[in-house]
């Protein structure tokens, strides 16, 4: 492909990408996968090429712009090259005429957003926020330690916070070293490690992972559990919870009760742990404005209509989890978000009216907000995440 034709694939798939993000559609990633499925001459070092300038146009703009033509328009007007590659040549996007080449605002954030974030999350901060996340594992200590990860993976080096973490360089194909396959590594951020240290997860514990989709945080929960106990892992997803299966199987992780929950229904579905559960994990769904350097198109899909949907989801997961923590047990609330409402707001809001004791959430790095921690890309390099911790009287 020339440069040219790259560049009106590229618009092609933002086209889909815009769609999608107005409609519920399907992820970035899935559609640049579906788009070449179905063009085969595409080289290697073509799709590499366009999947760059797709998500170069994501990044590039705070909220959607009105076509895939005007997105990588928006990222050419400062890019003499691309912008030469808008020639009208065979598979090429047509000409630009003066002045419809529109930057886009210089601002990360979307403007309605603004305002709604953490406090801590200052303008100085966006710009992390559209970085490149590094490529994070967690060591499973039911398979070995961090130092035999280090010996056995190249150009290794310990994560700056978990004590379970490694870091590859970006790129590295983790799926085809012998520690991946032999279930010693899993690819998880830092943040997720960390929010899983914070639960202090023990051997012979009853606990309940209970949106714990395709398991990331259930395997680190097993693992701090040394595969003792008991860890019913819930969600309303099947085909997330169905992923699950092979994971364990390759973790060595023997304890762990799938479980799918009808919406609505859970209540009746979980009746039999009603005050039993020594630990619950609530890593709730949310806006997902912690991870926008994974999934930076997250911003185009995000509406205050969506956001209040999440936050009434939050409070009512909270509710459902508090009524399985035994006297004396422990409750851990997270979200992969930077927003008040989803963070210290929903905490204090459930602190208000239960009868929780807090605690502080035992992690290294981040910074205190409300009754949690709040990490953020900008502050701790992980990727963002609110984090608090209750105690139920005895």
């Amino acid at each position: 492909m020339t440069p040219a034709a790259r560049a009106g694939a590229a618009i092609e798939i933002l086209d889909e990408v815009i769609a999608a993000a107005r409609g519920g559609g399907a992820a970035a990633d899935t559609l640049i996968s579906r788009y070449f499925s179905t063009r085969r001459y595409a080289g290697s070092k073509d799709r590499r090429a366009v999947r760059e300038l797709v998500y170069r146009a994501v990044r590039g703009w705070a909220e959607a712009p009105p076509s895939g033509r005007a997105a990588l328009l928006g990222i050419a007007s400062g890019d003499p090259d691309l912008l030469a590659s808008f020639d009208g040549s065979a598979h090429a996007p047509a000409p630009a005429p003066e002045g419809e080449a529109v930057s886009p605002p210089a601002e990360a954030m979307p403007k309605w957003l603004q305002p709604r974030l953490d406090p801590l999350v200052e303008p100085s901060e966006w710009p992390a926020l559209m970085g490149r996340a590094p490529l994070d594992l967690r060591v499973n200590r039911l398979r070995g330690t961090r130092e035999e990860a280090l010996e056995r993976l190249a150009n290794a080096e310990p994560s700056p916070f978990s004590p379970v973490g490694v870091r590859l360089p970006d790129g590295t194909r983790v799926e085809e070293t012998e520690a991946w396959r032999s279930g010693l590594i899993e690819v998880q951020d830092e943040g997720s490690q960390l929010l899983a240290l914070a639960c202090g997860a023990a051997a012979d514990m009853t606990i309940v992972d209970l949106c714990a989709g395709a398991g990331g945080k259930t395997l680190a929960l097993a693992a701090e559990m040394a595969n003792r106990g008991r860890l019913v892992a819930s969600d309303t997803d099947r085909g997330r919870l169905s992923r699950m299966r092979p994971r364990l199987e390759r973790a060595g992780v023997s304890i762990v009760e799938p479980r799918l929950l009808d919406p609505g229904k859970e209540r009746a579905a979980l009746a039999e742990l009603s005050g039993v559960a020594d630990l619950v994990l609530v890593d709730a769904p949310c806006s997902g404005t912690g991870t926008w350097r994974r999934n930076p198109e997250l911003r185009w899909r995000l509406t205050p209509e969506r956001l209040a949907r999440f936050v009434a989801a939050q409070a009512y997961l909270l509710e459902l989890a508090w009524e399985l923590v035994r006297p004396g047990g422990i409750l851990v609330y997270a979200v992969c978000a930077l927003t008040s409402e989803e963070g210290r707001g929903q905490a204090e809001a459930f602190g208000g009216r239960s009868s929780a004791v807090p605690e502080i959430a035992p992690i290294p790095g981040g910074r205190a907000a409300g009754p949690g921690r709040l990490l953020t890309p900008g502050h701790d390099g992980t990727d963002g995440f609110f984090v608090a911790r209750w105690r139920r009287p005895c």
